[in-house]
Parts: C-alpha cells; structure tokens; sequence
C-alpha cells in the first residue's frame, strides 16, 4: 500500500528514469475507479440531456460539456510510420491524431502519455514500446491508447485504464472489445449551439466523511466570449508543487510571460507528459476573478509537433511543450522557449523581465513561508496539505490584487498609478517597469505610469 509521501510522489520529475515512482500517486486514480459512479445531465428548460459516466470525485463541473467523444488505437508501422489502427465512432475525423498521440522520438522510451488539442477537442494517449522477436517489426511494437474529449479537465482520471489498454493490445493485438465498452460507457453527446448559454441543473455525487450525498448544483454556461473560465487543480496531487519546486524563484519570470499572454514553448525529449503538466501548470499561473472586457482565455495546446506549424504561426497567444528541436530555430512562432530550466526569449522587451529582481525573491519568499504556515496548520489539525491548493490560491490573490489595484486607478479621477501603488501589488517599480506597461497595454486599462527615475533605485 502506497504511504502518504509515496501519494505524494512528484509528477514533474522524468519518470522514464524511475518507473517505480509514477505507479505509486496512479493510487488515487485506481481508486476512483474503484469508487465509479454514473453522473447525470438532466434535461432543463427543454434542453436535451447529455449522459456520461464519472467517478465520484469532485470534480469541475465548470463546463458540463466534459465528456468522452472518441477513442483510438495509433499503431507504428514499418512502411507507413504512425496510423490510426482503430477508432470510435467511425465517422470521427481522427486526421493527425496519429502524430499527436505518439511523440516524435517516442522510439527511444518505453513507455510515455501525452497530453495534446485536436481542432476543439482535447486528448490523452498512452503510449508504450514492447520489445519483440520479429522482422516484420524491427524488433519492437509500439502502440498508443487514447481518448478525445471536450476539456482537459478530468482525462487524467482514466490514465490508468489508458495505460492498461496499450498494453493489452501490444500483447493481443487487434483486441478492441474493452475500448468499445469504455466508449460506450462514457461517451457524451454534445450540446447544440442554440443551447450551449443555457443553464443546466447537474446532480452530481459528491464524497463526504459521512457518504455520498446527492447535490444538484446550477451550471451556467459563459454567455459572453469576455466570460473566463473557471479553472481547478484537476490534475494529480502534487502536480502544481512539483511545477514551483522544479522552476524555483523562475516561477515568477514565467508568470509574468503568462500574465502577458505571451506564446510560451517547453522543449524536453520524450517522455513528454511530465512537461505536459508543466504546460497544464503555467497556464493556470494567470488565472484571475477580476472582470476586464479585454481579457481571453488562455490556449493550452499541450503537445504539438511539426503538423502544427500552420495553425500555431496564426495564434497571438498559447502555451504549448515540443519534443522536436526544430522549433527552437522558428523565432516566430513562439515568444518564450523553456528548454528544462532555461527559459529564454527573443524579445528585447520580454527579456528585461527574464531577471530576477528583489520582489520576485520576496514573493517567492512569501510563497514559501504561505506553504510552511499551512502545513503546520494542517499538522495541528490532524489534516493532509493540499499543496497545489495552497500554491493556485497564491497566485489567484496576486493576481486579483493587481488587477483590482490597475481598475481601481482606471476609475480614479487622475487616473495615476504610483511607485506606492507597484509597490503594494508586489513588483519593483524600476525592474518591473516595463512589465506593467505592456500589461496595461495589452487589457486596455487607461492608467498613467508615474514613477520615479527609472535610471535611479527607489
């Protein structure tokens, strides 16, 4: 049985070195297939329902279009590289999956997942590399099992049945009656149009210390494209402290790029899913609750490869990971490159933020002691720390704070932000000059920088 640290075991770390690690913390995902239950869209206002299957965990019901609507089998073939071996429903345009569900370089691990976006969808595959005794074959037989849904949100809840899945048809090939009952089981229909700004009443079974106990819970769907969404650590325990313990006081270089909106690239060989969660992971750092009309949603494209030249040169802003060195060399299509710990930029304007300065130190200073002070909390009270909690909740304050500071100027008469107030949001008037600017330029917030001399220490 896992121990309470093994639950623990960090998910940013490169598992392909210690296999043993990544098994212990997929405990909690077992579990809650042990715990399955089925959860029910119930029709509302006359709107058609939409049934899927889900475990009894809390989940995000941000977004009740969470559901499964495809699932595949990528198979390497000797002649023809990737292909899609099989997949549901038929009808499914599957085009491109095969190189988004198996890595470039995939051949050179045993065993990887990868998360990554297909046209609106998102998916999970997990891919595995079985040494065998064929010609045919060149002496290896390497396979992805995956799944297409319509938000990223809870596809690390069926991890384990993925991982199994591959190995199963590595060993039994052409063996597809397991999937198509998964399928079956969890598929979801989606909702039309003319329907998706309504509100449904979702009946959702919730775990308590007493039991299961039914809550309906109103879901609004967002009825503007100014709405943002709400955003949860969905992913497996650990994952965001892993994130800030691997970057260090970096974290605050790379929430800045991402406050920015900025197309920010992770370059790793495979495996690639550790830094799929590293994509995961910076893409909640800007995450806020203070209403600007300007303000979009932040694209996690999670894996991408060479395929996906022509659609990302046309995004303005994305968080996306690599395992192809090829993009290093394409400047234009990214604004931000992290290779492992090193995070560089082209940008003349982006690279006076790449420093840290004395207040990035101190946040990160507070950061860590917000973190002792919970976990001496939870001591006295006899609870587990939640980590990722305590980490997303930092940044959703910072942000806040910052955000409601440059509104509140915006509507002030003389519309002047100060030294006082770069200050009190946490940044360093001189070093994160340039910084605000391009952060009121790009929301639109009519404010006026004044600051002292910005050739002299305040």
């Amino acid at each position: 049985m896992a121990s309470h640290t093994s639950d623990k075991t960090p998910l940013l770390v490169n598992y392909q070195e210690d296999f043993s690690d990544i098994r212990d913390p997929r405990e909690t995902v077992r579990n809650l297939y042990a715990k399955e239950a089925s959860l029910g869209y119930s029709a509302s206002n006359g709107i058609d329902s939409v049934t899927v299957s889900a475990s009894n965990s809390v989940c995000d019901l941000s977004r009740y279009t969470d559901s499964i609507v495809a699932i595949f089998v990528v198979a390497f073939d000797t002649r023809s590289g990737n292909i899609v071996e099989w997949s549901q429903p038929e009808d499914m345009d599957m085009e491109g999956v095969e190189f988004k569900a198996m890595a470039s370089g995939a051949h050179t691990v045993l065993t990887d997942f990868i998360y990554f976006r297909k046209d609106d969808y998102y998916g999970l595959s997990c891919f595995q590399n079985m040494p065998v005794d064929s010609e045919v074959e060149r002496g290896a037989r390497m396979k992805s099992v995956g799944i297409l849904a319509t938000s990223y949100t809870a596809l690390y809840k069926h991890m384990q049945f993925l991982e199994n899945q591959v190995r199963h048809q590595l060993e039994i090939p052409g063996r597809y009656e397991q999937l198509l009952a998964f399928f079956n089981d969890r598929k979801g229909s989606l909702p039309s149009r003319e329907t998706s700004r309504d509100t449904l009443s979702v009946s959702s079974p919730m775990i308590g210390s007493t039991g299961t106990t039914p809550l309906t819970t109103p879901i609004t769907t967002p009825s503007s494209e100014y709405s943002l969404p709400t955003m949860k650590i969905t992913h497996p325990a650990g994952c965001f402290a892993q994130f800030i313990n691997f970057f260090g006081e970096q974290i605050f270089t790379l929430w800045k790029y991402v406050l920015l909106r900025k197309r920010i690239l992770f370059f790793s060989p495979p495996p690639i899913g550790v830094v799929c969660y590293r994509v995961y992971c910076a893409s909640t750092l800007g995450q806020h609750e203070v209403f600007i009309s300007a303000a979009t949603e932040y694209k996690p494209f999670f894996y991408i490869n060479v395929a996906d030249i022509d659609t990302i040169e046309t995004e303005v802003s994305y968080i996306a990971c690599t395992t192809e060195k090829v993009f290093q060399e394409k400047h234009s299509l990214y604004d931000v490159y992290v290779d492992n710990q090193n995070v560089t930029t082209h940008s003349a304007n982006l690279k006076t933020m790449a420093k840290i300065n004395a207040m990035d130190k101190e946040k990160f200073n507070r950061l860590n002691n917000q973190r002792c002070a919970m976990m001496f909390r939870a001591q006295e009270l006899g609870e587990e720390l939640d980590d990722d909690h305590t980490f997303a909740s930092f940044f959703l304050e910072q942000n806040n704070h910052i955000f409601q500071t440059l509104m509140d100027v915006s509507e002030s008469q003389d519309k002047t932000l100060t030294t006082d107030h770069l200050k009190a949001m946490g940044l360093d008037p001189i070093a994160d000059r340039q910084f605000i600017m391009d952060l009121v330029e790009l929301y639109g917030i009519d404010v006026i920088l004044m600051v002292d001399n910005p050739c002299c220490p305040v």
